[in-house]
């Protein structure tokens, strides 16, 4: 019985890395629109219509559950897709919850009135798209208190990453961290705000220095789809096998997924 994964590219190969070690015995359907790719420099409609039109092929693939590993959907479309357009049989889940969880040490069904939290300093490193929607401070503000966010928009990562390019990827991130630090000298925590970031975890975190502490979402992610699956275990689809669909040519991601996982990905047709 499958679960979906949803990114506009090859980024949320992060969280299914993760979860897959999580939840070895759940088949996951992974959609990347690679056709599509970045997301970070759409619009919000365009997104919300690129995201809905995925999340509707893994549904038809079996699956009732559907993550958007993707940062950008989580901030631009899931807010509406949840109001207005998810049927009431189906979940789709975003990625900004674990990390708030764990920023504010406070489990998502806590309805008590916003607290003070340890980290009040806080960089968050996203898409264009991401930081623009202002999303994750919206959420943050429901939860916690005075914490400071400082938004950097790390425009070209996604593409280098999604290029090969890991070494124009950890140039960019050096000069972002470097951009973010002029605004905000000494933040205390830093979150790596899109699922293509884990693979420059390490530069972010030599970038930052020891004294901050660094929140990515892959193993975060892992971690609270664990417990909501065995909080709501009927929603797990019907699928049964391991998918993986991309818009792009499959021939070419999943060559670039290969060296993404160190693993032999087989992409096919959406």
């Amino acid at each position: 019985m499958a679960v979906g994964i949803f990114d506009s590219g090859l980024g949320g190969l992060t969280v299914l890395d993760a979860v897959g070690r999580r939840l070895p015995e759940v088949p996951f359907v992974y959609f990347g629109d690679n056709a599509h790719a970045p997301y970070g420099v759409r619009d919000a409609q365009d997104v919300y219509e690129l995201t809905t039109a995925a999340v509707e092929r893994m549904w038809e693939a079996g699956c009732d559950l559907v993550i958007l590993a993707c940062n950008t959907a989580s901030a631009a479309a899931l807010r509406r897709m949840q109001e207005s357009w998810i049927p009431p049989e189906k979940r789709v889940l975003g990625v900004f919850v674990p990390l708030i969880e764990a920023l504010t040490e406070r489990h998502w069904g806590d309805n008590s009135p916003p607290r003070e939290v340890a980290v009040q300093h806080v960089a968050l490193f996203a898409t264009p798209a991401t930081v623009s929607s202002r999303a994750f401070q919206r959420e943050l503000a429901f939860r916690a208190i005075g914490v400071d966010v400082e938004a950097q928009a790390c425009g070209g990562v996604v593409d280098a990453i999604e290029d090969g390019d890991l070494i124009l990827a950890e140039a960019l991130v050096r000069s972002h961290v470097d951009a973010l630090k002029r605004k905000m000298p000494l933040p205390e925590a830093a979150i790596l705000g899109c699922t293509h970031y884990p693979l420059m975890e390490t530069i972010f975190a030599e970038a930052l220095g020891p004294e901050v502490k660094v929140f990515s979402q892959a193993n975060l992610v892992a971690e609270s789809l664990a417990d909501y699956l065995e909080r709501h275990p009927a929603m797990v689809g019907t699928g049964t096998e391991s998918v993986f669909l991309t818009t792009g040519d499959p021939a070419t991601v999943s060559n670039r997924a290969t060296q993404f996982l160190r693993r032999r990905i087989e992409f096919q047709a959406a």
